[in-house]
């Protein structure tokens, strides 16, 4: 063995990292490189440097995905008629130490190979060495699929409060809604700006939906349960009038008064009846009619057969009610 001295008295090849962003050779009290000469002549030369590496990533089953990384040693200016590169130990040249570990992958293995590169300058003797990684969920379950999943459970209760609960049912959707968008819009913000869709993305735009959903069946229920209420009024007020128009109707057609015993006539009963324009159901071609029976002075004619009659559900919009609907978003 000799010092690192001797070295710029030998040739040595001019040998790099293909795939490489960054390398330094690393600074300390003494040279981090040796040179060994054996007896049967060949000369072994040790040097301690730290790269960082290219390595393209597909993330479309990003966080449970597996990436291939690769390490490529290459000389820059000579070609395979002069320099031919091999792994001196075959398949146990490259190893990885048990101490090392990275916080967010793990090593599933490796394999290297010697390759022949054609370029425009020539042939080139390259050696790869390939590292396979595995992402570790545990970060993402926690800080990620955990909180989402809750929040959508936390969307759930909605559908078991009262209707008439406006501001709590208002503010929990909205505040689920809020929420997923900010988790949604913090976790994008930490990886690359890709095009295609990531599994992460298909995981939380469902659970964004369905925060969504429960937000919207609320605004749907409150929606009909204020159309059956005005069905409700404009149905109290056309009750209303019937019975004020057959009070007149009444008065009017009472008998004098005369000597007991003197015409004693049953009164004539009247027939009142009245159509309201209901948009909903002039869109189906009917009206709304309300019949206070009685006898007229003159034959009513029989109703057409598109009328609607007061024995229709007036409490239903559609043929279902709110309650219905939150009954049914529970399951």
């Amino acid at each position: 063995t000799v010092g690192s001295e001797f070295i710029k008295n030998i040739w040595v090849p001019d040998t790099f990292f293909v795939n490489e962003k960054q390398s330094y050779f690393h600074i300390a009290t003494t040279s981090n490189e040796f040179i060994r000469i054996h007896h049967s002549g060949s000369i072994t030369r040790s040097i301690r440097l730290t790269i960082t590496a290219s390595c393209p990533m597909n993330l479309q089953y990003f966080p449970m995905d597996r990436q291939l990384c690769h390490i490529e040693i290459e000389s820059f200016g000579y070609t395979m008629r002069d320099i031919r590169y091999k792994w001196n130990e075959g398949p146990n040249s490259v190893g990885v130490s048990n101490e090392v570990s990275l916080p967010q992958f793990k090593v599933l293995g490796h394999r290297q190979r010697a390759m022949e590169i054609g370029l425009t300058t020539g042939n080139y003797s390259r050696l790869a060495c390939e590292i396979q990684f595995v992402r570790s969920m545990g970060y993402y379950l926690i800080q990620i699929y955990i909180p989402s999943g809750l929040i959508v459970i936390i969307s759930w209760v909605s559908f078991w409060l009262n209707r008439n609960a406006t501001p709590a049912r208002v503010a929990l959707g909205v505040t689920t809604v809020l929420t997923m968008t900010t988790l949604m819009s913090s976790t994008n913000a930490a990886l690359p700006k890709i095009s295609y869709v990531k599994s992460i993305d298909v995981y939380l735009g469902t659970c964004f939906v369905m925060v969504f959903a429960s937000l919207l069946e609320y605004a749907t229920v409150g929606y009909m349960a204020k159309r059956i209420q005005m069905r409700k009024n404009r149905f109290l007020a056309i009750q209303k009038i019937a019975e004020q128009k057959k009070a007149g109707l009444d008065a009017a057609h009472a008998p004098p008064p005369g000597p007991p015993g003197e015409g004693d006539h049953a009164p004539k009963q009247t027939e009142v009846r009245f159509k309201v324009h209901d948009p909903k159901a002039h869109s189906k071609g009917g009206t709304l009619e309300n019949t206070i029976n009685g006898r007229a002075d003159e034959e009513a004619a029989q109703a057409p057969q598109h009328l609607i009659h007061p024995g229709k559900d007036i409490n239903k919009l559609y043929g279902i009610t709110p309650s219905d609907i939150d009954k049914y978003s529970r399951i």
